[in-house]
């Protein structure tokens, strides 16, 4: 069990909820102006983890065979028989289900729109078989995550809606740049079996520059949403933190070394997500005491 249980975290990169999660949460500490309702805070965290396995599962699923061919992922759970077919196809529906239910047990407005996020989400996986702005498909699954958690706390469309999209901006540029960042693994293979990506067509170096373009952008994009919510220091000194470890993250990886890329993308974007909801969350706080 303890394997079985190992090779399916593995299968959605459980870990790599920490992309998602801090801005849900972020989102959600914004709409209640401070600590959400607690039954509200643990559907958007099972609302959020179910949505990412749900499409993590369907990745795997659907690219099992792409998978198979490349070096890189050859050794991944459903190319290297760790798990069957049947039993990822099972976690995908698993997780759909869960992800509609906890978003009706938010409310109605949520639980309908979760069918059109489910598609989003699900359909990001076949992208890049058509378009190299696969990444930016990437951001949006994503970015939905902030949308949905400030409508479970609103309950509604009404007040404004400003803050919540900025931050869903912010999201997506900021996935969208990063993983551009990790397809620079694949430019070949991705090129060679038809496939379409921002390094496959642009190359390393011009897909450095489409990165950084982005996080610049995320960066403005975050210091609008704080500067909308009239939030305090603590967060801007968080926003700025945010932007220097995006400037680290491209000064770790350049078009001749592409050796430190798995520093780039994981520890740095975590700690990036989990110190800007630290930092709105210690806001909020100060702001009430």
């Amino acid at each position: 069990m303890a394997r079985a249980l190992g090779a399916y975290l593995s299968l959605v990169r459980f870990s790599h909820s920490v992309f998602a999660l801090p801005f849900a949460l972020m989102s959600a500490w914004a709409a209640a102006r401070g600590v959400p309702a607690f039954d509200v805070l643990l559907w958007v965290v099972l609302a959020t983890v179910a949505a990412r396995t749900a499409a993590m599962g369907f990745n795997r699923l659907v690219d099992r065979h792409i998978d198979a061919r490349n070096p890189r992922t050859a050794s991944r759970e459903l190319p290297a028989a760790r798990l069957s077919v049947g039993e990822v196809r099972v976690l995908v529906v698993v997780s759909s289900a869960v992800f509609v239910a906890t978003a009706f047990a938010l409310g109605p407005l949520t639980g309908w729109l979760s069918f059109p996020v489910l598609a989003v989400l699900l359909g990001y996986s076949y992208a890049k078989r058509f378009t190299a702005a696969a990444h930016l498909v990437l951001g949006l699954a994503l970015g939905l995550a902030p949308l949905g958690a400030w409508l479970a706390v609103r309950g509604d469309l009404e007040g404004d809606l400003v803050p919540p999209l900025l931050l869903a901006a912010a999201v997506l540029t900021w996935v969208a740049g990063f993983d551009i960042l990790y397809a620079l693994q694949d430019e070949a293979f991705d090129r060679q079996a038809g496939l379409r990506s921002v390094p496959a067509r642009f190359g390393v170096q011009r897909s450095l520059h489409i990165s950084s373009a982005l996080h610049v952008v995320t960066f403005v994009l975050l210091v609008g949403f704080w500067a909308r919510l009239d939030l305090g220091p603590v967060f801007g000194l968080a926003v700025v933190g945010a932007g220097l470890l995006l400037l680290y993250e491209h000064r770790l990886v350049s078009a001749h070394d592409l050796s430190r890329l798995d520093m780039a993308f994981f520890n740095l974007n975590g700690w990036m997500g989990v110190g800007l909801f630290l930092g709105l969350a210690l806001d909020l706080a100060l702001a009430q005491a």
